[in-house]
């Protein structure tokens, strides 16, 4: 009984998940990047934050590790801050003009990766599986938001 937990989706997922960002963190570190850099660029890229809190709440992480993540951008030439000019407290951020130049490669390496690691799957059960992941992680989230709630 013991074993077959190691064979659930929670654990199996996992054993994915962490096979995915070793894969992507290898083949990201060549051009200046790593696996959790990535919804923060791609959230400046596309526009969708420019806070440390949007950022946060988009990448789905705490205050405290999105701080030290930006930290750690700016000093690797990643990012920059600028006062925000409506609240003198905090500051807007944006990417830098290398991580623009960069970022293009990063998602064909990643796109690559993920082909590569799909290659035994027809293009209808690769669609499912991120259908039924989506579901999965919504799922959690309800489940996390519902606990944490008062």
């Amino acid at each position: 009984m013991a074993d077959e937990v190691l064979s659930t989706p929670g654990h199996l997922i996992s054993l994915a998940a962490r096979g995915f960002a070793r894969l992507s963190e290898s083949r990201l570190k060549p051009l200046g990047f790593g696996v959790g850099h990535l919804p923060v660029l791609v959230a400046l890229r596309d526009g969708k934050a420019h806070t440390q809190r949007d950022l946060a709440r988009f990448a789905r992480i705490g205050q405290p590790p999105m701080a030290q993540m930006l930290a750690r951008m700016e000093r690797d030439g990643l990012i920059q801050r600028t006062r925000d000019p409506s609240d003198g407290r905090s500051s807007r951020i944006v990417l830098t003009r290398a991580a623009r130049e960069r970022l293009p490669a990063a998602i064909a390496t990643l796109y690559e990766g993920n082909r590569q690691a799909l290659a035994g799957f027809t293009a209808t059960e690769a669609s499912q599986l991120a259908d039924l992941l989506t579901r999965l992680i919504d799922q959690l989230d309800q489940l996390t938001s519902a606990e944490t709630s008062p």
